[in-house]
Order: C-alpha cells, then structure tokens, then sequence
C-alpha cells in the first residue's frame, strides 16, 4: 500500500516528460550501434565518493575501495526488457491492483503510475497518477514504445529491476559501485556539457519545469548510446533517466522502503535538482516506478579481461 501513499503524499517531492524528439533531435540511426548486451570491464580501485558536495546528503566526502565488476555500457532497453517479459511472463508493480487506500482518488485504485506535467496555474502539481501507465505505455496515454526499442524502459519499481537481473544472472550495482563507474577516474562533473558547452547528456535545458528547449535534441528519454561514453565506454551515466542502485536510503515522508537511484534525468535541470552529477543521489520510494527511472546491471561473477600478462 505504500507506494500509493507515498504517491499521494509526496509526489512533488520527486527529481523531475513528453515523449517527442525536438525537429532537429538525432534519430536512433545516429546514435551508437551497441550489442544489447555490452558490458564494460570496471577496474577496481579506491575514490572519494561524495565528493564536492552540492547537497547535504551526497556529503561527507569519503574514501571507499571498489573491486573490479563488469558494468553493462547502456540502461537496460525497452527491448531487452520485453525479452524478460516474453520469457517469464513477469507483471511489474504498475501493471498490478493496487490495494485499497482510504482517501485516494478514484484512479489511484486502478493499475498505473507517475508520469510527470508541466505545472498550470490551475493545477500546479508536477505528477499524476496515469491510469494505465507501465513499461509498455510510460506515459499511460496509449502511445505504446513501438520505434523506441532502444530507448531505457521506464516505470521500472525497484522490485521489477530486481527480478529483470535475477533473470539475467546479474544484480543491481551498489551506490558506490556506479558512482565509481560513473566518475572514471575524473573528479566530479559540474556540468553536462563538454568544454566547448555543448550538451553531453540528455538533461532539461531551461527553466524547470515550464519548458524544456531542447537543445540537447531531446525533450524526453533518449535512445541509449546518443552521447559520447565516459572514459571507461559507459553511456548515459549522466541524464537520460535515473537509475536504481541496490543501496537502501531513508526519507522522513516515505511510507514504504526507500531506494537511491543515481545519474539524474532527461528532467534535471540546472535550476532545479541538477543531480545529473555522478556524486549527486536520491531517494526513491522503491515500490514506484516513475516515467524517468530506469536501470542497468553489473556482473560480479564473469572472469576480468585477460591482462597483457596473460
């Protein structure tokens, strides 16, 4: 019952949808040709995580040690999430009845989700329930996925990312482990932009959340592989959509257990959030997926690479 009172509750509390690609947004033939299933060596190592703190609760700056894992080089697809379903016949949290909450409106007693809005000055809340919002649907307005198989699969709750890697034979990074993939050996990312400004990521650009320009060729989730990959070959690590972590975090408002999600998302702006820096975190009830959340996995059990040595 949790998520739907949380929901209720807090959900203008969530880091901030349109689903359509500017004019001049680069189509999905342009962007990188990754395997489904690339995954990238991360050599182990130590880093201060937390590092140059913008917010009170990515501090304080500490050292940590990462064993070496293989990371996979892009968020899970629509693609490779239908395989799941279509092997398992999974049923993700938003696709289920929700149970009974005394108080809720109406719709929130039918299968559904959160999906973002641009505030009006008659109805200034960020989120809606959308009756009928899932994976196959984010925004739950019957638009479908069909020509976004490479984009992130969203409405994700941290259960249905759970049960994805189980059955890929593989598991949710911790924080630290995708803080320390995400930084690759270079200090903290003020900005997701390259030195010459020039977008680097899928982020807002603009005064959140009246309006997204779009300068970075997107007003919503991107495809993955559209932007330059890190120093290790990971994409999206900044923008795109929010990724679960398996560290568990702590809210006062939350009425269920929370999760971290890292990385930011297509709706972090510079006015607002800004948590599209690889230090930056937050807390995510884990029973709700949203329309900007998703995940990637890692594989502790594969053999590293061979080394020069060998």
């Amino acid at each position: 019952m949790g998520r739907w009172l949380a929901l209720l509750l807090a959900c203008a509390l969530l880091a901030a949808c349109g689903d359509a690609q500017t004019p001049d947004a680069p189509q999905a033939s342009t962007c990188t040709g990754l395997a489904e299933d690339a995954m990238v060596w991360v050599p182990g190592g130590s880093f201060t995580m937390g590092e140059d703190p913008n917010y009170p609760e990515e501090g304080p700056p500490r050292v940590v040690a990462v064993e070496g894992f293989w990371m996979d080089a892009h968020e899970v697809t629509n693609a490779q999430f239908a395989a799941f379903v279509a092997a398992t016949g999974y049923v993700t949290m938003a696709e289920r009845t929700p149970p009974a909450l005394p108080g809720a409106p109406p719709e929130m007693a039918q299968p559904g989700s959160a999906v973002f809005r641009v505030p009006s000055p008659d109805n200034p809340a960020w989120w809606r329930w959308a009756v009928g919002a899932q994976w196959r649907d984010p925004a739950g307005e019957g638009a479908g996925i069909a020509g976004q198989e490479r984009h992130p699969v969203v409405q994700i709750a941290y259960e249905d990312a759970a049960a994805y890697a189980r059955w890929a034979g593989k598991a949710l990074p911790d924080e630290a482990q995708w803080e320390y993939a995400a930084r690759a050996g270079a200090p903290a990312l003020p900005e997701p932009v390259d030195g010459e400004g020039k977008p680097r990521a899928n982020y807002y650009q603009g005064v959140f959340p009246a309006r997204d320009l779009g300068t970075d060729g997107f007003i919503s989730r991107a495809p993955v592989g559209c932007f330059a990959a890190n120093a290790l070959g990971l994409y999206d690590m900044i923008g795109n959509v929010w990724e679960w972590t398996s560290t568990v975090g702590a809210r006062a408002d939350a009425a269920e257990p929370v999760g971290v999600i890292k990385g930011g998302s297509f709706l972090c702006a510079a006015n607002y959030c800004a948590r599209y820096r690889p230090a930056a975190r937050q807390f995510q009830e884990r029973g709700l997926g949203t329309d900007h959340i998703g995940f990637r996995l890692i594989d502790m059990q594969r053999p590293p690479p061979p080394t020069s040595q060998d």
